[in-house]
């Protein structure tokens, strides 16, 4: 008689979720583990059974205004079981009880599984497809763009709020300061006009979040963060509803690699899409 247990999560198991997402080819960065887990805590969710871990996910909840599904995983040997079924129902039951009535919910699922999170209630918004290019040229310098740290951090947070839809006063301080990043911002008529992050992941560098009130902006940000990955590979997630940013990833030859569906349990939340050249993450939004 096997027993699944579906419970929270230790800190060190946040860790040999990572390495599985790692295995799978998702290439977290360097610092994942803790930036998620300071995060919030109670996101990650475990599915052991017999004592064995053998599954995780997170349950993301923002200011109890928005949640986030993401980092869903079950170890290969106990894949069509019905285990990673009841992991993902109980994860979805969860955050809905984290959050306040009514509150959407947002994920991005692998196209296999599309059908069975449109079962699960999602409903389909964009594509966000992640682009990888070899050999990212040296940065080019424009005095538009500073470090993000010249920037207010209220004036910072009030900017990723209209891209990300509520305001991530516990995540983004610490991922925008984080060790093996560069987070950069751009200066126009002397306020923010967008910003970026690059960070180091298993296999090169990863932007993302690429927020900016433009295509110029994008651009000048872009190539000021593709620098930091000189020796490459850099990757970028990009949203395919945003036309300039399918601009951006051709103009620089990057190849299309791997994709998700951003799907939605409750009302798309209110964001400025045009302004979104590059999800934050796959794992947390």
């Amino acid at each position: 008689m096997t027993s699944l247990l579906i419970r929270n999560m230790t800190r060190a198991e946040l860790d040999e979720l990572v390495g599985w997402a790692a295995r799978e080819g998702w290439n977290p960065g360097l610092h994942d583990a803790e930036l998620f887990w300071a995060t919030d805590p109670e996101a990650f969710i475990a599915a052991e059974l017999d004592g064995e871990l053998i599954g995780g996910g997170a349950i993301t909840a923002y200011n109890g205004e928005f949640g986030f599904m993401g980092f869903f995983i079950v170890r290969p040997e106990f894949r069509g079981r019905g285990l990673g079924d009841t992991l993902w129902k109980v994860r979805r039951e969860r955050l809905i009880g984290r959050l306040r009535p009514g509150a959407s919910i947002g994920m991005d699922g692998v196209f296999a599984m599309q059908d069975y999170y449109a079962r699960g209630g999602f409903v389909f918004s964009h594509r966000n497809l992640r682009y990888r290019l070899d050999t990212p040229e040296p940065a080019t310098p424009n005095a538009a763009v500073e470090s993000l740290a010249a920037f207010p951090l209220d004036e910072v947070l009030a900017y990723d709020r209209a891209c990300f839809s509520t305001t991530r006063g516990t995540f983004l301080p610490g991922w925008i300061a984080q060790p093996d990043a560069l987070a950069l911002g751009y200066r126009r008529e002397g306020r923010l006009a967008g910003f970026g992050v690059v960070r180091r992941c298993i296999e090169g560098c990863k932007i993302g979040p690429l927020f900016a009130d433009d295509a110029g902006v994008a651009e000048a940000l872009y190539r000021q963060l593709a620098g930091f990955a000189v020796g490459g590979p850099l990757f970028l997630d990009a949203p395919e509803n945003n036309v300039e940013a399918m601009a951006l990833v051709r103009r620089h030859g990057m190849v299309e690699i791997f994709g998700c569906a951003r799907m939605y349990l409750g009302p798309p939340p209110q964001q400025d899409q045009a302004r979104v050249f590059g999800v934050t993450t796959f794992e947390l939004g």
